[in-house]
């Protein structure tokens, strides 16, 4: 349990028990309005069986074929109900960490719509004399309603059926997954296993600030960037780990706001179940219930701009970007992934698959498949968390390094290095028990794995926590890259033992190969990091040279393979992300440039104290960086241009502005300082 004292317990267990033991999950008893902006489950049924047909259609995908104009005409009922008065096809662009409204308009097409796609990224993958952008309608991700609109998720692709979005590799991807991996399942005893097939689960925990409204504004970096490119420390930051998990005071506006959030979230079907304080100053989660993935990434989504929105009516700015703060913690995203049947038996717990195959050796088999993709494909792992922001983040104490290995914990790890070596016994956590020494207090146990927070991809039992997702991602890619992955896998696996192999001699061969991807120590300790970089486990430290990665044959033929991603949208991919770095550091450069010669310089000069002829200089050193990169012509040469300004020029010039702020006297420095920005119970003008 996360919240820190017992009403939020309790309020969390309402939910969580509602939410798993309820067959219609979108009608939770003792929330009234739980779902009601959510087409699907017992609201749905409710307007289909007015047009002679039960939400039992709507599992089917061929509806949109056989049974558009009843879906179209319950969906218009539903919106009356409600005011909607528009609708709109919905859907996440490349390169962005949000979405955008495709044709808007009143009417029953409901499953499919064309759009000007000439001014979204596309990689080259269209051009203005052929910009058509088709969308249609994603039958797996419920219809929802925010305010007067109607929200139709769907993919968006060009006129030759060119993926334009992040949505349609990562349905391809799930699709590989399950097809292969139920091949896999298949030899190792699960009759139904292609019948059933596969899906993916996620978990998204979502971390941001919230900052007085008031001085944000005083903020232009902030503004344009969504993050402070100069700031001086204040005396305290979180040196006394005193604000995590702290109780939410209602002498802020923070404790106000997360619930409405959470309410707002719940209208349509979001089981935004967890709310706290996390590690720095002014920083906070949510986290929701686990789901299917492409449906929590398109909550999440919604999340992201719900909690951006019910920010400003409370008098507070919501920051998603990884490193709003030098200092202090920046923001994640944990991507809790697993992949379980159609039938929600889990693949990565021992017991539940062991049984529904009647066979051991599945949970082994299948966990050497997991370990071999990502010692294989780390590079593609990394890749898909080259955020701009978590340049910043990866590797400095509050995020995992950029070294994608994987923590198993102790207790499997021994087993599988038995099960390698020739053991062929099935596998039983252990149970570590606990006594406190207190009469009151009832031994307990706890699992058999730890929580390793500087590992990157940790088994957490039944899950694994990619732990190096961006709080600003569209978690679109990562998913695709790790059910791509692992669906390669699985369907070598299947092959080899389609040629006759025997199961675990492959599953053997692949740990004994890629053993080296697994580590349980501390992967903040320098000299653990030089080991694993010795050994050949992937890192790759600079976010640019990590995109590029896309680009790499391998890594081409693997999604052209499993029918993810052609070659072309591999490369567009990579120039659209080149492009989306560059275009970021541009805005700090220039947002740098502004904030220097429009408050710096002036609060210097105001108070003839602070390096001026070196903030002066400053000003046309990042000018001229800026016009070579300007000047040159390549996404990938711009991107490294971009880079060296950024972590290098940038940093250094920061320094003259931190200087100048700490002389200058605060009456006359304009810009809103750390301490006005961080410290909700001491500034907040509400």
């Amino acid at each position: 349990m996360v919240f820190p004292n017992k009403s939020r317990t309790a309020t969390k267990s309402v939910i969580s028990s509602h939410l798993k033991t309820d067959k219609d999950p979108y009608s939770v008893p003792g929330f009234e309005n739980y779902g009601k902006h959510c087409f699907t489950g017992k609201l749905a049924d409710k307007y289909l069986r007015k047009h002679g047909s039960t939400a039992t259609l709507l599992k089917d995908p061929k509806w949109v074929k056989d049974e558009a104009d009843v879906v179209a005409a319950a969906v218009l009922d539903w919106a009356i109900d409600h005011n909607a008065t528009t609708y709109c096809h919905w859907f996440q662009p490349l390169a962005s960490s949000g979405f955008r409204h495709g044709q808007s308009g009143q009417g029953s097409d409901l499953v499919k719509g064309e759009t000007d796609g000439s001014s979204y990224p596309n990689g080259g993958l269209r051009a203005t004399h052929t910009a058509g952008g088709y969308l249609a309608i994603d039958t797996s991700s419920p219809i929802f309603l925010r305010g007067d609109t109607i929200f139709i998720p769907s993919i968006f692709v060009s006129y030759f059926g060119m993926a334009l979005d992040e949505k349609t590799p990562l349905l391809r991807a799930n699709d590989a997954m399950s097809k292969h991996g139920a091949r896999l399942l298949k030899h190792l005893g699960l009759d139904n296993a292609k019948k059933v097939g596969l899906k993916a689960n996620i978990g998204l925990e979502q971390e941001f600030f919230l900052v007085p409204r008031d001085q944000f504004y005083r903020r232009p970096d902030l503004q344009y960037t969504g993050r402070t490119l100069m700031g001086k420390m204040p005396p305290r930051g979180q040196e006394l780990s005193d604000h995590y998990m702290a109780p939410l005071s209602t002498t802020t506006p923070a404790l106000a706001c997360m619930k409405e959030i959470q309410d707002e979230c719940f209208k349509m079907g979001i089981p935004l179940k967890t709310r706290h304080r996390e590690v720095a100053p002014n920083q906070f989660e949510f986290a929701p219930e686990y789901g299917i993935n492409n449906i929590q990434i398109d909550q999440n989504l919604v999340v992201m701009q719900v909690i951006d929105e019910i920010a400003a009516k409370h008098g507070l700015a919501a920051l998603q970007q990884e490193k709003p703060f030098e200092g202090i913690n920046g923001s994640g995203k944990h991507n809790n992934w697993s992949i379980s049947t159609g039938s929600d038996i889990p693949l990565f717990l021992p017991g539940p698959i062991s049984k529904a195959t009647g066979n051991d050796m599945s949970f082994p088999i299948i966990m050497a498949a997991v370990v071999a993709a990502i010692d294989e494909h780390g590079d593609l792992m990394r890749m898909s968390i080259a955020s701009p922001g978590n340049d910043f983040r990866l590797g400095c104490m509050e995020a995992p390094p950029a070294i994608i290995s994987t923590y198993l914990g102790g207790d499997l790890t021994s087993y599988l290095e038995a099960f390698k070596d020739g053991n062929k016994d099935p596998y039983t956590p252990n149970k570590k028990e606990i006594n406190v020494g207190v009469d009151n207090i009832i031994p307990f146990h706890v699992p058999a794995e730890d929580r390793n927070r500087t590992s990157p991809f940790p088994y957490g039992g039944a899950r694994f926590e990619f732990r190096a997702v961006g709080s600003s991602q569209n978690v679109s890619m990562v998913n695709t890259v790790l059910n791509t992955i692992c669906a390669e896998k699985f369907c070598e696996f299947a092959d080899r033992i389609d040629a006759g192999e025997d199961a675990i001699d492959i599953a053997r061969e692949a740990l004994n190969k890629h053993w080296k991807v697994i580590f349980n120590g501390d992967g903040y300790d320098l000299s653990n990091q030089e080991k694993l970089t010795e050994d050949g486990v992937w890192r790759i430290d600079s976010g640019v040279e990590a995109i590029r990665r896309l680009g790499d044959e391998k890594n081409m033929k693997l999604f052209e393979d499993m029918k993810v991603m052609t070659k072309d949208e591999s490369m567009a991919r990579q120039m659209c992300l080149h492009d989306h770095y560059t275009g970021t550091v541009e805005m700090e450069a220039g947002a740098f440039i502004d904030l220097v010669n429009h408050h710096v310089i002036p609060s210097v000069k105001a108070a003839s104290v602070g390096p001026l002829a070196a903030l002066e200089g400053a000003v046309q050193t990042l000018k001229t960086a800026l016009k070579e990169i300007h000047d040159t012509e390549d996404s990938y040469e711009k991107a490294k241009l971009a880079r060296v300004l950024r972590l290098d020029t940038m940093a250094e010039l920061r320094k003259f502005c931190d200087a100048a702020e700490e002389v200058v006297p605060h009456n006359l420095w304009t810009l809103a300082t750390y301490k006005e920005l961080l410290f909700l119970d001491s500034h907040c003008s509400s």
